[in-house]
């Protein structure tokens, strides 16, 4: 029997030797199976090409997810210093508050 292989059989391990998994419209073969008439060079490429984009999806991801990270950060630091500032306005307010009363104090007597 020469079978050509299947997805979870192939014929070879070889990355670089296996068929490109395009589907052609021809009644010869079944839809999906292994063509015959494959080019080493196109399937090497497309291999490194899926490679390239799947080594990069993790990239992508970390890069989005350290950008969230850091928009989060800055969005928290805006926050804190927010509340600080309106800490120290409340506090300069009740010693503005408290040098009137001493001046007026000071003035009745």
């Amino acid at each position: 029997m020469t079978a050509i292989g299947t997805i979870d059989r192939p014929l070879t391990h070889d990355p670089l030797k296996q068929a490109l998994m395009t589907a052609h419209t021809t009644s010869e073969q079944p839809h999906g199976a292994a063509h015959a008439d494959f080019i080493t060079a196109g399937a090497m490429t497309s291999r490194q090409n899926r490679t390239r984009e799947m080594q990069l999806i993790p990239e992508a991801l970390a890069r989005a997810h350290m950008d969230e990270r850091m928009r989060e950060a800055d969005a928290e630091r805006h926050a804190v210093r927010l509340v600080a500032a309106r800490r120290m306005q409340r506090r300069a307010e009740r010693v503005s508050m408290r040098a009137r009363r001493a001046l007026a104090m000071a003035v009745m007597q």
